[in-house]
């Protein structure tokens, strides 16, 4: 599934990485917990979180995500987004709160990424 497509099902903003909603995944980690995401996340995983400081942005990078959606209508600091366009990493956003997301995208084919 592409990330246009999770945009659109998920009511999305994009605040970062526009050009990359082409990118395709197979696979989601979704935690709150970011020693969970280094854990258990597979590489080219799309990453699911409540957590917004620049934290997050770096535990993406390290765990080769491809990119992130942020839940339950949070907006991470400007600084976070900065980050993230620097590592061209996708930021979306949806107000849904996570069981709903994991939920939907589950309905829609992808797995979770253990």
């Amino acid at each position: 599934m592409t990330l246009a497509e999770i945009k659109k099902i998920l009511e999305c903003e994009v605040w970062a990485g526009e050009d990359g909603l082409s990118i395709e995944v197979e696979t989601v980690v979704a935690s709150d917990g970011m020693s969970e995401i280094l854990a258990f996340a597979r590489p080219g995983a799309l990453m699911i979180t409540g957590l917004t400081n620049i934290q997050s942005v770096r535990t993406a990078d390290i765990a080769n995500v491809r990119a992130m959606i942020y839940i339950r209508g949070k907006r991470p600091a400007d600084n976070v987004i900065e980050l993230a366009k620097d590592l061209n990493m996708p930021v979306l956003g949806t107000e849904l709160g996570m069981f709903d997301v994991c939920g939907i995208l589950r309905e829609h084919g992808l797995k979770g990424g253990m």
